[in-house]
């Protein structure tokens, strides 16, 4: 059976979580991902991990989580040798995802508007933690400190215990989790427009994303959610009840 993304290819320069997840997604789905990391210094995620034997290889658990299904090079995009291939590559791409600090790419002459010039049906992704433009757009973030900044920690937890942190990483995979949708998006909408174009894709926007309920509440009654631990942030008398069936 033929998967939805066979004959997409993606060109990956992303590490650790979010950016590497949202392509794995696609690749499951059928895509080539083609991963482009630093000869010198590869994905921060390949060393960490329960198994000690494969962090020694750089195959650890943490990268293997995300990075299956996909072709690996090496290219240094500070020499120009390097960047000339990358911009072969996307020649023929159907995707660019990249999840550096905003305007690091620009520096390097390979942004969206100049690969635009390259393939005018690039799609072209950054992911980063506070958005591309803005006054924080050029500071960095991990999961921990995207849940911190956007409050999800201040509404975690009790009134005795608090903030705390959600165990998982769950910002970084709502995020990858975000980008693929918004790939498949821009991928549909190319068949009908023949036009790429440049997805800017926020943590910190998925994070207050994933409480929407929580700030429409607020929105409409300037009433914050207090602390209750794993119980359901609305009132009984806001709950749905049964009614009877015609």
């Amino acid at each position: 059976m033929t998967r939805p993304f066979e004959g997409i290819r993606i060109i990956d320069i992303t590490h650790v979580l979010a950016g590497p997840f949202a392509a794995y997604q696609l690749a499951v789905l059928g895509a080539e991902v083609i991963k482009v990391e630093h000869p010198d210094e590869p994905d921060q995620s390949r060393d960490s991990g329960t198994d000690r034997a494969l962090n020694r290889r750089n195959m650890g658990t943490s990268f293997l989580t995300q990075g299956s299904n996909k072709r690996s090079i090496t290219l240094d995009l500070k020499q120009e040798g390097g960047r000339e291939v990358l911009r072969r590559l996307v020649a023929r791409a159907d995707v660019l995802v990249e999840n550096y600090r905003p305007g690091a790419f620009e520096a390097l002459g390979l942004g969206y508007e100049a690969l635009l010039k390259i393939n005018p049906r690039l799609i072209y992704c950054s992911i980063s933690a506070f958005g591309q433009d803005g006054v924080r757009r050029e500071q960095t973030a991990y999961d921990h400190v995207i849940q911190a900044t956007s409050g999800i920690m201040a509404s975690t937890g009790t009134e005795e215990v608090n903030p705390i942190k959600i165990g998982a990483p769950a910002v970084d995979y709502a995020t990858g989790t975000m980008g693929a949708f918004a790939l498949a998006s821009a991928l549909f909408q190319r068949e009908r427009t023949g036009k790429g174009q440049h997805i800017d894709l926020a943590m910190l926007g998925v994070a207050m994303m994933m409480q929407a309920s929580l700030m429409t509440g607020y929105s409409a009654t300037a009433v914050s959610r207090s602390r209750t631990a794993t119980s359901s942030p609305s009132p009984p008398t806001a709950r749905m009840t049964p009614r009877k069936a015609w």
